[in-house]
């Protein structure tokens, strides 16, 4: 269905892999109005087709590849692109999120996305161009890495996007990746889904531009925004310079760092695996996804070779957390992930929680804290499913079942928890606990950045002001990766000036004592965002979306955005059975206490949970009222 916005192509092309018929899908722009486009499209879209209790590795899963409208139009940040379907990690709402060039090349073919269904009968692989899509044989790509297979994709069909998974798709792994160029699909498992598609890869080739509703206006703001995000001590200093593993070291500092499968907050050897440390002795070049002016990407060297330097999270899962201080061996280990296809957070997480299973005798797999002899062996056995690796490809919570240790099973909803210690920023474990795919950093709205490693932080341990803080960040975030931009584009809201703040003490306290305090401010914002009928400088993101689309978008109504998708997806977990008694931390983050005599560093969930209900305005149990539904327009689904 044509759009009459712009922005968009206006097209969706569906494939049954089964039938091999490609046909439309149809979206409509009340959708488009409603959703924007990336992950909140995609859940309306398996909203639409999914019936409930499907299994998520059978032919009935859908898998959808969304661009939203910023995709593509050369502001700042915008090659992302959203990969979802129904997770076989969670049995919960799955997407993932990447800057990888496929979503571009995917625009520049005439479409918005592509819905898949049904399962080929021998590995295939798709290409699309600007006439559609073909579907073609892939028994030659099939067995290859990452890496291989899009080299041979390219080497078949010329210069465009790519996506492919690695040997963890194709044998199932639960938290198989699906990996475009360097870039990474990681979390829910999106490359099982491919794998239990027979589906290898993807490519997108073709030259279509992208119209624009109002094109100069749109190329000046986007002079601006970049220049902003250059001249800005985040976007422009600290993330070009160290990347996202320049915040480990404070994080241990702060007692925020998962150590020894999360039983601590502080890693002794810290700065031998930080930021610092790279970007002084490692780091070859920065580098960073198309259209992104923030270059926070690392290029490092393994056997002689360039490639992509490792992100914070790997630092942390597979140092810290295992007692690992040797961040060379970090390097080799995050570039085999990527060619095995396999998600680094949950695959360091799972190794934790393995190392504490067996120093515990709970179950003898010969994966020790301290111990990196074995780990690419581990690593590779899980992506073949091979010995301990079966047990081990299925996730921390089927670990927590079959062997026990439940109770410092590090995951919320089937997810493994990402490398930040919650005790250490409750509101930041109540964000974990109410993410939408489980316990996601970025879904459950970041509130670590304001808790312990931004310039000006709130009160850490402060239960009473997180929920609306966590809500304003969780459909804020939302609403930025919808349109189409980067996270990392958000760090702009926290002004330059704030920077200067850390080198006084007093001005520190003073500004985390009126942040923490503002609780009431930031609640009455969520009751009525209807005020903000403006746009913030330092988000041009509601600029943007205007003048691509023609949309009328101010910050009031892409907060809603936000708000509403996630109220989506909570209907899509409700469907499948996953509500309110899921929304919890385990029992070591709520009552084993992170700094001995410190009663405040646990998690409140009990204190907070409810008011975070209250503010979303869903009932006891976690369930969106009609009221809400409403207000949303989401009560005629």
């Amino acid at each position: 269905m044509a759009s009459r916005y712009r922005g968009y192509t206006g097209r969706l092309l569906q494939v049954d892999l089964g039938t091999r018929r490609v046909s439309e899908y149809q979206v409509s722009d009340e959708d488009r109005e409603r959703f924007l486009g990336g992950r909140f499209l995609s859940t309306k879209i398996l909203w639409d087709m999914l019936a409930t209790g499907i299994d998520p590795l059978s032919p009935e899963n859908v898998l959808v590849v969304m661009t939203a409208p910023l995709t593509g139009t050369g502001a700042p940040c915008t090659s992302r692109f959203d990969i979802s379907a129904k997770s076989p990690l969670t049995g919960a709402i799955g997407h993932s999120n990447s800057g990888g060039n496929f979503g571009v090349y995917l625009k520049r073919c005439g479409l918005d996305g592509l819905v898949v269904r049904g399962r080929a009968t021998s590995p295939v692989y798709l290409v699309i161009d600007e006439s559609g899509v073909m579907i073609k044989d892939a028994a030659e790509l099939w067995g290859m890495d990452t890496e291989k297979a899009q080299h041979k994709l390219i080497e078949r069909h010329g210069k465009g996007g790519t996506m492919a998974i690695g040997p963890a798709g194709e044998n199932l792994v639960k938290y198989a990746a699906i990996v475009s160029q360097e870039r990474v699909h990681g979390r829910t498992g999106m490359g099982a889904v491919m794998g239990s598609k027979n589906l290898k890869g993807m490519v997108a080739v073709g030259n279509k531009k992208i119209e624009l509703d109002r094109p100069a206006e749109y190329r000046e703001l986007v002079k601006k925004w970049t220049r902003m995000l250059k001249e800005h001590p985040a976007t422009g200093e600290a993330a070009p310079r160290y990347g996202t593993a320049g915040f480990l070291t404070t994080l241990s500092i702060r007692n925020a760092l998962p150590t020894k499968n999360f039983s601590a907050g502080s890693f002794k050897d810290a700065a031998m695996i930080g930021g610092e440390r790279l970007a002084d002795e490692f780091l070859v070049k920065n580098t960073g996804c198309l259209s992104c002016p923030i270059r926070c990407g690392r290029v490092v060297m393994v056997d002689g070779h360039e490639v992509k330097g490792p992100e914070y999270e790997i630092l942390c899962l597979l140092g810290s957390n295992m007692l690992i201080n040797d961040i060379e061996a970090i390097f080799r280990w995050n570039y085999e992930l990527d060619l095995l296809g396999m998600d680094s957070i949950s695959s360091g997480t799972v190794m934790g929680f393995a190392a504490e299973l067996n120093e515990r005798g709970l179950w003898k797999n010969g994966i020790e804290f301290g111990n990196k002899e074995n780990i690419s062996g581990v690593l590779r056995s899980i992506a073949y499913r091979e010995g301990i690796g079966a047990d081990l490809a299925e996730g921390v919570r089927f670990l927590a079942d079959k062997y026990g240790g439940e109770e410092y099973a590090p995951h919320v909803k089937g997810l493994e928890l990402a490398a930040y210690e919650p005790r250490a920023a409750v509101g930041h474990g109540l964000g974990y606990a109410t993410a939408s795919r489980g316990a996601c950093h970025l879904d459950g709205g970041y509130l670590i950045y304001f808790e312990v490693t931004g310039p000006v932080t709130l009160d850490p341990f402060h239960y009473r002001s997180k929920p609306g803080w966590v809500v304003l960040d969780q459909n804020l975030l939302a609403a930025i990766s919808a349109g189409g931009n980067c996270l990392f584009t958000s760090w702009t809201f926290v002004p330059p000036v704030a920077f200067k703040v850390p080198g006084s003490k007093f001005l520190s306290s003073l500004i985390t004592g009126i942040l923490t305090h503002s609780w009431a401010l930031v609640d009455a914002l969520l009751r009525y965002p209807k005020i903000l009928k403006l746009h913030l400088p330092m988000l041009p993101h509601t600029r943007a979306i205007e003048y691509a689309t023609g949309m009328k978008m101010d910050f009031g109504t892409y907060f809603r955005v936000g708000e509403r998708g996630y109220a989506l997806e909570r209907l899509f977990n409700l469907r499948e059975g996953i509500g309110g008694s899921q929304d919890k931390l385990p029992w070591r983050f709520t009552h084993e206490q992170l700094l001995q005599g410190n009663k405040r560093s646990v998690v409140p969930m009990d204190k907070m949970l409810p008011k975070y209900y209250r503010l979303r305005g869903w009932n006891r149990s976690g369930v969106p009222t009609g009221k809400t539904l409403r207000r949303l327009g989401l009560d005629g689904l």
